[in-house]
């Protein structure tokens, strides 16, 4: 069966290339004036830590959002019109992420931080729901997914991104108190899809 979704996959990974280099532009160096000598530098570069830690952070989750939805277009072979619109959705999101990074950078340090948090980990629950709704589609007619594919790897690949939700959306409704403990558990969701990603590149013979 010949992929009928190179175009979709070319056109995302161009999108999720620029996604990732617009998060650079936050980063900035100090003016020539603002600084005399080497303490003064070092003291500028401390007091931006939190545009280091935004920035990390949002690399590597778009990093990882890559990987796994190039591990989801490796299950799906043909498209219609309903995935193409659910990976624009994610497309759309993913562009966005800048934003709510550079608030992050700004804020969290201060006593705006919980809205800048709450801004933050929203966007990625809505990131999580247009990759649900992605799978959702496609694994709900398996004439679009790649031959011979099983129920169980599908419900595998289901449950995967079903359990990153209610952790996504705990981590927005406690970022009104809590903004770090929120941040903390983006990051350890973080890793968990770094860990999870390879348990959605299936075999083909699975059971």
């Amino acid at each position: 069966m010949e992929k009928e979704t190179v175009r979709i996959e070319n056109f995302s990974d161009a999108v999720f290339a620029i996604a990732i280099t617009l998060l650079v532009l936050d980063l900035r160096a100090p003016e020539i004036n603002m600084v005399k000598n080497g303490a003064e530098l070092l003291v500028f570069l401390k007091s931006e830590w939190t545009t280091y830690l935004a920035f990390t952070l949002s690399f590597f989750s778009i990093f990882i959002m890559w990987v796994n939805h190039h591990k989801i277009f490796k299950q799906i072979y043909s498209r219609n019109t309903a995935i193409m619109f659910s990976n624009g959705l994610i497309l759309f999101l993913v562009t966005a992420v800048s934003y709510p990074t550079a608030l992050l950078a700004r804020f969290f340090n201060s006593e705006a931080s919980s809205i800048a948090v709450a801004i933050y980990t929203g966007i990625f629950v809505l990131i999580n729901i247009s990759y649900n709704l992605l799978w959702f589609i496609a694994s709900h007619n398996k004439k679009l997914l790649r031959p011979g594919i099983t129920d169980s790897a599908i419900k595998k690949i289901t449950n995967n991104y079903l359990y990153g939700f209610p952790t996504y959306l705990i981590a927005f409704g406690i970022s009104f108190q809590f903004p770090a403990v929120a941040l903390t558990i983006c990051m350890l969701l973080l890793i968990y899809w770094a860990l999870s990603s390879g348990k959605i590149n299936m075999n083909k013979n699975e059971d």
